[in-house]
């Protein structure tokens, strides 16, 4: 079958984006039709989207969502936010859409081509070295952040035993701690309804907990995120956490749930139990139940917070390739 390249607008290929990304070995939100759409509309400005479809006959094989920017294209979305960026494609099909996608772009006007928020193992950045030689292009890579993760196997006490003698006695230390002074309980919410209405908590504990957080929370973004964590509920990719203390909640966090993993989005506690660790046991307890639901990883974005690591995180780079006419 011919493989075919149109530009298409987001609402009537939402549905068939949606579906391919579901097919992709590790699915991120940040990808998904329903967060660039809300995305979009809070900060786009005037900024164009350019939203390329690739098929293969009738089948949806790679999307890719690009806006313009000054002097060239990259990906539609802001690194401040989205902590991934890549082009969705069919498993096994990267190098088909590359080839037909470089091509496709030759008639945009642009000096560089920011293909910004690889993960070190997306299989469109493997492929695209091969595929912009024979574009007749030139592509830099260069290391953009770490994100690390955490791989889950077995029960949570494997996991538990699998840290550092160091690491294990202190988490042990800190739930026993936290778990002394009271009822100690970590409620889920999953609804549309339920996480709309616990999102007001979730940004004043972001706020008081950290002053870094209560810089970034402007009003357009608790606009945004007052958007987007309802409307990503209702396509099932939200678990917000909520750990209580003698049925008060003393911690938030917001967590995505696509592919078998947990993405650890953003959190806040109460800052009078900043002394029982709150934060990371709120984490701690989120892991457990990841484990429990039979997820195969955590992934705690970008950012090299000691919590991480304190959890067993392996570091996990992000990279920028930056495309060039040559």
């Amino acid at each position: 079958m011919a493989i075919s390249v149109h530009r298409e607008e987001l609402t009537p290929l939402a549905a068939a984006w949606a579906a391919l990304l579901d097919r992709a070995p590790e699915p991120v939100p940040f990808l998904h039709p329903t967060w660039q759409r809300v995305w979009l509309e809070e900060f786009a400005g005037d900024r164009e989207l350019l939203l390329y479809a690739v098929r293969d006959g009738e089948e949806l094989i790679g999307v890719a969502p690009l806006m313009r920017g000054d002097g060239g294209l990259m990906f539609s979305g802001d690194h401040k936010i989205c902590d991934y960026m890549d082009v969705v494609v069919a498993p096994d099909r990267a190098a088909d859409v590359l080839d037909a996608l470089l091509p496709a772009l030759a008639g945009e006007a642009w000096d560089e081509l920011s293909l910004w928020g690889l993960r070190e193992d997306s299989p469109v950045r493997v492929a695209l070295p091969a595929a912009v030689d024979r574009a007749g292009l030139a592509v830099t890579q260069e290391e953009e952040a770490i994100a690390p993760h955490i791989g889950l196997a077995g029960t949570w006490d494997d996991h538990v035993a699998s840290l550092s003698k160091k690491d294990r006695h202190e988490l042990r230390r800190k739930l026993r701690k936290l778990e002394a002074a009271g009822d100690l309980e970590l409620r889920s919410y999953t609804s549309p309804e339920e996480t709309e209405s616990r999102v007001p908590l979730l940004l004043r504990m972001m706020v008081e907990s950290r002053t870094d957080k209560a810089a970034f929370m402007s009003e357009q973004m608790a606009r945004f995120f007052h958007r987007m964590v309802p409307e990503l509920a209702r396509e099932g990719l939200v678990r917000l956490y909520e750990l209580e203390l003698e049925g008060r909640p003393i911690a938030s966090v917001l967590c995505f749930d696509q592919g078998g993993q947990l993405y650890l989005y953003n959190s806040g506690y109460e800052p009078e139990y900043a002394a029982m660790s709150a934060g990371l046991v709120s984490k701690a307890l989120c892991l457990r139940e990841a484990i429990e639901c039979g997820r195969h990883c955590v992934d705690t974005l970008r950012g090299a917070e000691p919590y991480k690591y304190d959890l067993g995180a392996k570091d996990r780079a992000v990279y920028t390739c930056t495309v060039r006419r040559s």
